[in-house]
């Protein structure tokens, strides 16, 4: 993504007239991220883009200004949820088309976000001729994703691939509950919960205690 604000315009590329540009909404929370994305689309890709910093506002404009010719959802954005918040914005972007953009979210809920109606799953880490390529095939019909989202496994994870204990954390991590509130209730030393925890997040593949949450969640993991 950081090389998208350095991306210039080719001298033969032509911009579309007004009145054929593609409509698009990019919604992220992030906002050097969102606004470098909508000034790359708009002068390299001759696209009209208006933003959203959450899920909320999103659909908000997605009912006032839509449907978009697409829309494109962070993943991690506040709010955002599989298959909720995806469901959402392709009910009310009928028929226009809904993907997502993603810094670190693994393979499988790419593979589960393009089986609940993602048209495309987009890394942050695209190049930015890669992306462009990949939101115009988007806006022609085509779905993107990286080749390993295409063929990951949606489900490599059960509730049954979790101990009982596993679960117990599980729980009380998604409830937001520290690792001290957790050993309490559990009757357990806290430096058990911690490994627990460290457990969690490599089966996961998660980052920390939150990504292992919001996977979690995402997996119906409960």
């Amino acid at each position: 993504m950081e090389q998208i604000g350095q991306a210039q315009e080719t001298r033969d590329q032509r911009m579309p007239s007004p009145s054929t540009m593609p409509r698009l909404l990019i919604a992220d929370d992030h906002d050097l991220v969102r606004e470098t994305l909508s000034d790359y689309l708009a002068n390299a890709g001759g696209m009209e883009i208006a933003q959203a910093n959450c899920l909320e506002t999103a659909l908000d404009q997605i009912r006032h200004e839509g449907p978009f010719d697409l829309v494109l959802l962070d993943f991690t954005m506040p709010e955002m949820s599989l298959p909720d918040g995806l469901t959402q914005a392709l009910a009310l972007n009928a028929p226009g088309p809904v993907a997502l953009i993603t810094g670190t979210a693994p393979d499988v809920m790419g593979r589960r976000a393009l089986d609940c109606g993602a048209a495309g799953f987009l890394p942050k880490t695209m190049a930015p001729a890669a992306l462009l390529a990949a939101i115009r095939s988007i806006l022609s019909g085509g779905t993107h994703a990286p080749e390993e989202v295409m063929q990951a496994d949606v489900h490599p994870l059960s509730r049954h691939s979790l101990t009982p204990r596993e679960r117990e954390v599980l729980q009380r991590l998604c409830e937001a509950k520290s690792n001290k509130e957790i050993a309490r209730e559990l009757d357990v030393q806290e430096v058990t919960v911690k490994l627990h925890v460290k457990t969690l997040s490599r089966k996961l593949n998660a980052r920390n205690r939150t990504h292992v949450a919001m996977i979690a969640r995402d997996l119906d993991l409960l």
